[in-house]
């Protein structure tokens, strides 16, 4: 194939995958870019959950006894996370009654936000609703049931291609590569936009399109995926209703084997009866037996690839840059699939005008 002949190929790829996918890229890069600052939005959107009077902590049983207040007869203690700077709340977290749902999506829960130095309740709700959660189902499955994970999955692949192939068409034809960075490619502002906003948004979109692949297939890169480790549609865990040991036993227990300050308590479940506690600023944690109070000193396991991947998407913990570069590589898509669909729709006037004047001279 020549050299132009290819360049076509890849003008074609890269025409059909912007059109045909462009009313799914726009809402799903949108809800991408919004995401990326979803703590601050939920400050924004939820004010009362931080109006917090303090930062000093009582005794973690009088939060659990507080947050038991709200929940549902059947709602089962799940973790109790204690805070690790000042003006943010004490949050506990609950899985729902009758949900011992099979091994697909994240587990229901209820979450009470409660003030330190009083045990408040400042504001509780369940995972499945709200903004943020919204914005999240469509970002993770375009709120298609069943098959919307695989569906996103496919979009990555394309706009993977769509990266690759939109950088051929960007490298100038003639001269140097610098010069495909002048604004003034076309006569027409949307096209000088597309070509250059295309062209530095191309490796971040690439990263953030194969992650997203990574994640919505993580059997078939070998990363496990949320319920690694157990069977297909096997019975999630639950948390016990009544656990052996009580919290004060637990946390001293924790204390006497790790000296510091407890940051979360996670609760035995029926799977694997044991407490898990974490301490601030500490890579080390203890487990606890709930059948017999025998302790083990834990450590940080190696963070698993498949999680790297998602906060590489997310940006969780990656810095202000990054976040600020997938921000835009959310953002920018949009803005791409709209100047592309002009230039498309353009291109097809244009082609129809000369089309009729053949006619005329014929």
């Amino acid at each position: 194939m020549s050299k132009i002949g290819l360049r076509n190929a890849w003008f074609q790829v890269h025409k059909w995958i912007g059109l045909t996918l462009a009313i799914l890229i726009i809402p799903l890069s949108l809800t991408g870019a919004a995401l990326v600052w979803d703590e601050a939005l939920d400050h924004a959107l939820n004010p009362q959950r931080y109006a917090t009077s303090g930062s000093n902590t009582l005794d973690p049983q009088r939060y659990v006894a507080a947050a038991r207040g709200v929940l549902e007869p059947g709602d089962r203690i799940a973790a109790l996370t204690l805070p690790d700077a000042p003006g943010e709340p004490v949050v506990v977290s609950a899985s729902l009654a009758g949900t011992r749902m099979r091994v697909q999506g994240p587990p229901p829960r209820k979450t009470v936000w409660l003030d330190p130095p009083s045990a408040r309740v400042l504001d509780f709700a369940n995972s499945g609703s709200g903004l943020i959660r919204t914005l999240h189902m469509i970002h993770g499955s375009m709120l298609i049931p069943g098959v919307g994970r695989q569906v996103v999955g496919w979009i990555g692949v394309a706009m993977l291609l769509s990266c690759v192939s939109g950088l051929w068409l960007w490298w100038p034809t003639v001269g140097r590569w610098v010069r495909g960075l002048r604004w003034r490619r076309h006569r027409n502002t949307d096209t000088n936009l597309h070509h250059l906003l295309g062209f530095w948004i191309a490796l971040p979109l690439f990263v953030l399109s194969l992650t997203g692949a990574w994640i919505s297939f993580p059997q078939v890169f070998g990363g496990g995926g949320p319920a690694a480790g157990m069977r297909p549609n096997a019975p999630r865990p639950v948390p016990l209703a009544q656990p052996g040991l009580a919290l004060a036993t637990v946390i001293a227990s924790a204390r006497a084997a790790v000296p510091g300050e407890v940051s979360k308590v996670e609760w035995p479940t029926d799977q694997k009866p044991m407490w898990k506690v974490g301490f601030a600023h500490e890579a080390r944690g203890v487990a606890i037996d709930d059948r017999n109070g025998a302790t083990e000193a834990t450590r940080a396991a190696p963070e698993p690839l498949a999680r790297t991947m998602r906060r590489l998407h997310d940006g969780t913990r990656m810095g202000l840059v990054w976040q600020i570069v997938i921000f835009l590589g959310g953002l920018l898509p949009a803005i791409l699939a709209v100047t592309g669909i002009i230039m498309w729709w353009r291109a097809r006037g244009w082609r129809a005008q000369l089309k009729a004047r053949q006619r005329a001279r014929a």
